[in-house]
């Protein structure tokens, strides 16, 4: 086992749950944890981490492989302040919801060594709260976990082949995407969900005030479209700045779909919008029967 000591900067929701999942899937190495004292007690309590320091410098000393589960402002923050004091053997790595920038920072701290030295990653798999006490094994169990290599990056050999297999073990489904081409899927298929949640619960609120029970009444179609809803802005605020061209792209095609199914509330338009509707639900159907089968 080469990789002895991993740290794991930001010990919340998906840091401990990284956690959980690779004691749980057979790491016999050290975990350690990097976090406000306060949150470090509770991670230690836990049994998340085995060990831990609130100056991340120290959490990663030791280290073969260093986790960046901050948000994306903070990743690309320490990427800055780690990359003088991480030895050449280190391994870094993160969980940002954007990549184009973090590889960017990543390119421009580490030169002509940033190929050897950071992987950008991004699990997709989340909860509406935040917190380590809600941080679970299985968290990332089914999930994609996308990597974005640097170009020439090898991830077939060395810490970054080892790594990737606990990723495998922990039971995601890894995956490669250009930095661009990551930003603008997840536009769609994550960042844009959370605006339309976040949207039609504030909007919500101001048609029936603060204290209706909406939520109680309202059925499981309105409770499933509004979970997101209660997610932290402190986490969703850099993932807007990051990715705010193609996150607004695509809020206005969907601005104008939703334009055209106002327009036709009582017009065969309407109707050509579900049947095109259920296609995505069929087609993934479809997959996953194939993907069984095979």
């Amino acid at each position: 086992m080469s990789i002895r000591q991993i740290t794991i900067i930001g010990t919340g929701l998906i840091g401990g749950s990284l956690a959980l999942s690779l004691k749980k899937s057979g790491f016999r190495g050290k975990i350690v944890g990097c976090d406000s004292s306060q949150v470090l007690a509770k991670a230690k309590r836990l049994r998340v981490v085995d060990g831990g320091s609130s100056d991340p410098l120290q959490a990663c000393a030791g280290s073969d492989i260093v986790v960046l589960a901050a948000p994306v402002g903070g990743i690309i923050a320490l990427i800055d302040k780690l990359a003088p004091h991480l030895s050449g053997n280190t391994l870094l790595t993160d969980v940002g919801s954007t990549k184009a920038q973090i590889l960017e920072t990543a390119r421009a701290t580490f030169g002509t060594d940033a190929k050897k030295r950071f992987l950008g990653g991004h699990p997709m798999a989340g909860k509406e709260n935040s917190g380590v006490e809600f941080a679970v094994p299985d968290l990332f169990r089914g999930a994609v976990w996308f990597f974005c290599p640097l170009p020439k990056q090898r991830l077939n050999s060395g810490k970054m082949a080892e790594y990737v297999s606990w990723i495998r073990k922990i039971g995601a489904k890894p995956a490669l995407l250009e930095p661009a081409e990551h930003d603008e899927l997840c536009a769609w298929i994550s960042h844009v969900p959370q605006m339309i949640s976040t949207a039609l619960a504030s909007t919500l609120v101001e048609e029936y005030g603060r204290n209706a029970p909406l939520l109680e009444t309202g059925g499981r179609a309105l409770r499933e479209m509004t979970r997101t809803a209660a997610s932290p802005y402190s986490m969703w605020r850099d993932i807007a700045i990051t990715n705010k061209k193609p996150i607004g792209n695509s809020l206005l095609k969907l601005e104008q779909k939703l334009a055209h199914i106002r327009e036709n509330l009582d017009l065969r338009g309407l109707e050509e919008e579900f049947e095109q509707a259920h296609a995505l639900k069929k087609h993934s159907r479809e997959r996953r029967v194939k993907e069984k089968n095979n």
